[in-house]
């Protein structure tokens, strides 16, 4: 579960549900089914027009990315990884590393090693890899934009909502005593097309564009080090250029590691 993604939209809610009572509004009004009609059969029509049905049936998908964490490598454990092939490698050759590529579940390692082993030319390793992260990201791009279009559609068709609710109240202007409740509910609309679009729809893309940014970042440092792996370069060596994607957090968490295992006594 993405803990972050669960605690920002129980936050939301509780903020504008407890800021409505302080308000001395009655959370009651919010059930106007004609403003959640409106909005959210609207903005869901807006994306039906927008994009094509295969795309749209990706958005299970998409909220299942938002609301669970993805297991994934960490930097760290990519540097130890890549250290300890090029070890390996570099003192019975690459052809030793065929049996750890066939314990990689990952697709992107697993294929760019299994390349490596075969002995193919680094350009059109880097080509490969390169172009399969492209399209990733180009398909994460796709993604987000649905919801990113959501969050701009819904606000407009709350102002929609308003008009349609303030049509309705100025026709029954001769009915004084319901003219205040209807005035009310014209604006619930307008509640919940900000709500949606701002507190809702766009933070899920750019969660959705920030988890792409990460696996992007990932899947480069792997290409690198696989470069770093085909070229016979040293662990050192290899671990330099893979450190060069750590924030300075991880890098002194690597080197607080790297300085404990020194120090302990050799049995």
């Amino acid at each position: 579960m993405e803990i972050a993604t669960l605690i920002g939209i129980v936050l939301a809610f509780f903020s504008i549900g407890v800021g409505m009572i302080l308000k001395g509004a009655s959370l009651s009004a919010l059930a106007n089914w004609a403003a959640l009609l409106i909005i959210f059969g609207g903005t869901a029509a807006t994306i039906f027009i927008g994009f094509s049905m295969e795309e749209l049936k990706k958005v299970p998908k998409l909220f299942k990315i938002v609301f669970t964490s993805k297991e994934y490598f960490s930097k760290l454990e990519l540097i130890r990884m890549f250290s300890e092939w090029v070890t390996l490698s570099r003192r019975e050759g690459l052809l030793s590393l065929e049996n750890k590529a066939e314990e990689i579940e990952e697709n992107f390692l697993k294929e760019g090693m299994q390349m490596v082993i075969d002995g193919n030319d680094p350009e059109f390793i880097e080509n490969v890899l390169m172009n399969n992260i492209s399209q990733m990201e180009e398909r994460h791009r796709d993604g987000a934009l649905i919801f990113s279009q959501a969050g701009t559609y819904a606000p407009t068709l709350g102002v929609l909502g308003a008009v349609v609710g303030l049509i309705a109240a100025l026709s029954n202007l001769n009915e004084v005593e319901k003219l205040g409740h209807l005035i009310s509910a014209a604006f619930v609309a307008t509640l919940l097309g900000i709500f949606s679009g701002y507190v809702l729809w766009h933070p899920i893309a750019n969660k959705l564009r920030q988890k792409s940014k990460k696996e992007a970042e990932i899947k480069k440092m792997i290409l690198e080090g696989l470069l770093s792996l085909q070229a016979g370069d040293s662990a050192s060596a290899n671990t330099q250029k893979l450190m060069t994607y750590l924030s300075m957090a991880e890098r002194r968490r690597w080197e607080a590691e790297n300085v404990e295992k020194t120090s302990q006594p050799s049995a």
